[in-house]
């Protein structure tokens, strides 16, 4: 969060506030956390927010930010919602004059990130893409020995990601994360590698 200098931030999904003020960068002012209006009321009061600062959906979000004052409103927007539900938030986002943060992977498709990258050239607002793992210590410390030529020229890199939670069939059972990440239509035509093969490809 810090590259976009700190500020007032909102969440649009599920978020790991723990994780959001670690470098006391950004401060949690506001939210949109489920697309059901009570679970989104319960998170914001579990993260201490006004209750006229938790939102219903990121559009009422948007719509109630923009008759605060410049001071008093968010400043950028994060997202952290399933594959299919980015697109939309950021564009909305940025029409609206607000940076964007968002989790990996960017887009659903490419249609929707060549789009994104046509409305931030226009606004000139932030558009920022994170990989959580980058900020974990063991991942800066792999870094650190690369950069320092510790192991020499590397030529070849092996990346493993292994999970075992979607080896039953967890969608049958109601999971949402679930849900969503084995479902092409949902998750994108990548589906896993889109969701999980990226860190891989990142790191």
């Amino acid at each position: 969060m810090g590259m976009i200098g700190g500020g007032k931030g909102a969440f649009i999904g599920k978020v790991h506030h723990m994780a959001a003020i670690l470098d006391n960068e950004i401060e949690l002012v506001c939210g949109a956390f489920s697309s059901d209006p009570y679970v989104s009321k319960a998170s914001g009061a579990d993260y201490k927010l006004p209750d006229s600062r938790v939102y219903d959906s990121y559009v009422q979000m948007f719509e109630k930010e923009l008759l605060l004052s410049q001071e008093d409103r968010m400043d950028f927007v994060t997202i952290v919602t399933p594959n299919y539900l980015h697109f939309h938030p950021a564009k909305l986002a940025m029409e609206n004059g607000f940076h964007v943060v968002c989790d990996k992977p960017v887009t659903f498709d490419l249609k929707e990130a060549l789009e994104l990258a046509v409305i931030k050239e226009r606004t000139g607002l932030i558009f920022a893409l994170t990989h959580t793992y980058n900020g974990y210590p063991m991942i800066k410390e792999a870094r650190h020995i690369i950069q320092l030529g510790k192991l020499g020229k590397l030529r070849k890199v092996i990346v493993e990601y292994t999970q075992g939670w979607l080896a039953e069939l967890q969608e049958a059972k109601g999971n949402k994360q679930a849900s969503w990440r084995t479902d092409p239509k949902k998750a994108g035509i990548a589906c896993t590698m889109g969701d999980i093969g990226v860190h891989a490809f990142n790191l």
